[in-house]
């Protein structure tokens, strides 16, 4: 995740009834991360809404809200059933990961103490910060979701402890209901955010009536917030023996915009790379020939990856066109970037990097 709109089909934390007819809109506004509650509708509709959402090729979520140990469990065993990309909230993480460790369910619980209904957060920036390191020291977490403006103190400063205390992504949710908060959550390193009651209330400044303005409307805040992200991208770069000296000359023109991101190369291009740029952050995977195209297919698959730089040499052997093709579906199916060309690869560093 760079900095992803997460739509949430919910009002005053319950999945709204009308959740499947709303659906059609958001979608038809642009959204593509879209997600529920555990609480509002029967598990056959949340089936529905979630098979819906893939057929859409849009990424789901299920949020858990329920305060009490038997729904918190009952919760993560419906993201199982409801097969659910991500599983958001909750407070009893030690619990959840041994249900989820056999799934390939993406898991971000709360981190602080969670209080009433609607939730709230509460305890001190640091306490809460120390939560945050403690979840996501544990195998099976793979971010957190953050009740930043359910704090009641300095919740700029909140989110950038948080963002600060954990590598692994971070999702703002809770009555994010203007720009500035957009913006404050990029600028503090977050992930993503989730909007439910406040764009089904219509409270996003829109160019017309509806949900489907409202959502558009959030989606340009998004994507002017992104430009202000300090969250660092993850970057696959790997080019073919023939255009490895093309690949390394447009990295070194976008050095600039580059040195802070992670990156994560295949053997031969990660060699070249980190001997001309020792201050890049490289990971390292196995040769093409050795897996090393496989692994980063797996990395697009479990949403490790923000977009991948593949300059691929059209002239090759036709043995290399079946892992491009690999790639090149998975990236379709995920919806992340892929640029094959410096053209298209310069586009993504004027998009995406501040």
């Amino acid at each position: 995740m760079s900095f992803d709109f997460i739509f949430m089909l919910t009002s005053n934390d319950r999945t709204v009834p009308d959740a499947r007819a709303r659906l059609e809109e958001v979608l038809a506004g642009g959204a593509r991360h879209i997600g529920f509650k555990d609480v509002g509708l029967p598990i056959t509709e949340l089936k529905a809404l979630a098979d819906e959402i893939r057929a859409a090729g849009g990424r789901s979520y299920l949020e858990v809200v329920s305060l009490d140990a038997d729904s918190e469990l009952a919760s993560a065993k419906a993201a199982i059933e409801l097969d659910v990309d991500c599983l958001l909230g909750g407070t009893r993480a030690a619990d959840i990961v041994p249900l989820i460790k056999a799934h390939p369910v993406r898991y971000f619980p709360f981190p602080g103490r969670i209080v009433g209904y609607p939730s709230v957060l509460e305890g001190s920036i640091s306490e809460i910060a120390d939560s945050a390191r403690a979840l996501t020291d544990l195998e099976g977490v793979h971010g957190l979701d953050l009740l930043a403006y359910r704090y009641q103190g300095d919740v700029p400063a909140l989110m950038r402890a948080v963002c600060q205390a954990t590598e692994k992504p971070v999702v703002m949710a809770g009555s994010i209901d203007r720009e500035t908060r957009v913006v404050e959550a990029a600028e503090a390193g977050a992930s993503g955010f989730t909007v439910g009651t406040a764009a089904l209330s219509g409270e996003f400044p829109a160019e017309g009536d509806g949900l489907v303005a409202q959502v558009q409307s959030i989606l340009a805040m998004t994507g002017r917030a992104a430009q202000r992200s300090t969250v660092p991208r993850r970057i696959a770069l790997v080019a073919h023996n023939a255009r490895k000296s093309q690949l390394k000359a447009w990295v070194g023109r976008h050095r600039k915009a580059l040195v802070g991101q992670r990156l994560f190369c295949t053997g031969g291009t990660g060699s070249m790379l980190a001997a001309a740029h020792p201050d890049f952050t490289i990971q390292r995977l196995q040769r093409g020939t050795r897996g090393g195209d496989q692994q980063l297919g797996a990395l697009i698959a479990t949403g490790e990856l923000d977009a991948i730089i593949f300059f691929a040499d059209p002239q090759a052997d036709h043995a290399h066109d079946v892992d491009l093709k690999a790639l090149t579906r998975l990236a379709i199916l995920h919806d992340t970037p892929i640029a094959c060309s410096p053209a298209a690869a310069d586009l993504f560093v004027a998009a995406r990097l501040p």
